[in-house]
């Protein structure tokens, strides 16, 4: 697997990079890392805040539910439609564009007073966010091709931070001045971020955009897949990532806020900061996937997912169980997702917005999976089936790492 990695980066320094007469400095980088943490936290800051807004709005128990439901649907629908033209148009322009509308959407949310307003708000919030795909696909094709995997785990870090921390942060912020705040605030940083990215980013891309219309596009999406196995195999391997991912994030405050713990929603918000170990497994896959090690990284990572589910296991009678398993949990995952990103963008530097786009959709199917299956289960169960749950997805992905790792051969150029 080494030798199919480096083939791949290989293919791509011959190819050239998008951004080959910018240079992406590190405080770049980091802008794009911030950026992409801001935009994806307003996917998550509805969850503990569901309460909070039923009661505001008199809504009823399912029609709460539905707030986080219409918020992935809306980041789904995204992910197919939104994020593939970065691939046809100016990808400045098009990150631009979202940022200002999902501002709008920001403020609509912020000023709901009806339970309709509030679901098309939080639907077009979750439609606009992908522009956290956008710009990983952007940060890809601007980044030296040598350098590409430690510039995709940088800007991936930031999605880790800003998934993780939007809870808390969401519920520290609707403790001080209201849950309408949180999205006051985010829209005012959405907007900053909008003006210094505009200032900031390139202006003309350096190869000409692929001239398909939109029906076209999101045909030659669907011929990636067909087409690239190395493709396919890597967005499973995303989607079972994911699966367990959310197995635990959807399903840990439920033991949590039972006996014998009875944690308030603040201190299990704050279980979120431990998984912010998982930023930095991040940049070291990233690195790892630039020396051509991208093969072994997703083994090993595979492995430490499963065996996370052991001490995880253990939940109920010990906490220092519950953190050593959420940082096994979260490390493996985001290595495993950063070397799925590099080496599925070098298939195919000129398709980078279609190649995440489409790998996203798994990922949202996964992590869709992991949290309807886990309530549920915990609900019949209990936390051992959850946990059951958890280690079966990792070890489908340990299991089709081993069966295929000698044969994910890339496709000769095209």
């Amino acid at each position: 697997m080494p030798g199919n990695d480096q083939a791949v980066t290989g293919r791509t320094e011959a190819r050239g990079g998008e951004g080959s007469a910018f240079v992406l400095s590190r405080g770049v980088v980091i802008l794009f890392a911030v950026a992409c943490g801001a935009a994806v936290a307003n996917v998550y800051f509805s969850q503990p805040l569901l309460v909070t807004m039923g009661h505001d709005l008199a809504m009823s128990p399912a029609l709460v539910g539905s707030v986080v439901t219409l918020t992935h649907v809306g980041y789904g629908l995204g992910l197919f439609f939104l994020v593939p033209l970065g691939d046809v148009v100016d990808r400045r322009r098009l990150v631009v564009a979202q940022l200002l509308l999902l501002v709008v959407a920001l403020t609509v949310v912020a000023a709901a007073h009806t339970a309709a307003v509030l679901l098309a708000g939080m639907a077009a919030t979750g439609l606009l966010a992908v522009v956290t795909q956008t710009l990983v696909a952007f940060a890809a094709s601007l980044a030296p091709p040598a350098g590409r995997g430690r510039v995709v785990g940088l800007v991936t870090s930031g999605v880790v931070v800003g998934i993780l921390l939007a809870r808390t942060a969401s519920g520290l912020m609707a403790d001080l001045a209201g849950w309408r705040s949180v999205y006051l605030a985010s829209a005012s940083l959405t907007a900053l971020l909008a003006l210094v990215l505009y200032r900031v980013l390139p202006r003309h891309r350096d190869t000409p955009p692929t001239p398909l219309r939109l029906g076209q596009l999101l045909r030659s999406t669907l011929t990636l897949f067909a087409r690239e196995r190395l493709l396919r195999l890597r967005a499973l391997f995303g989607l079972l990532i994911f699966a367990a991912f959310s197995t635990l994030w959807s399903s840990v405050t439920l033991p949590l806020s039972e006996a014998p713990y009875h944690l308030p929603h603040s201190a299990i918000g704050a279980l979120g900061l431990i998984g912010v170990a998982g930023a930095l497994a991040a940049t070291v896959a990233g690195r790892l996937n630039d020396r051509g090690l991208s093969g072994r990284t997703t083994g090993i990572a595979l492995a430490l997912l499963a065996a996370s589910w052991l001490p995880l296991a253990f939940t109920r009678s010990s906490l220092w169980a519950l953190v050593l398993g959420v940082i096994l949990l979260d490390l493996a995952v985001q290595a495993v997702h950063v070397t799925n990103q590099a080496l599925i963008y070098a298939l195919h530097p000129d398709a980078g917005s279609r190649l995440i786009g489409g790998y996203m959709v798994f990922y949202s199917i996964g992590s869709a999976t992991g949290a309807i299956a886990a309530t549920s289960l915990y609900t019949a169960a209990g936390w051992g089936a959850v946990c059951a749950l958890g280690a079966t997805f990792s070890c489908l992905g340990l299991v089709l790492w081993a069966f295929t790792r000698h044969g994910a051969r890339p496709a000769p150029a095209r």
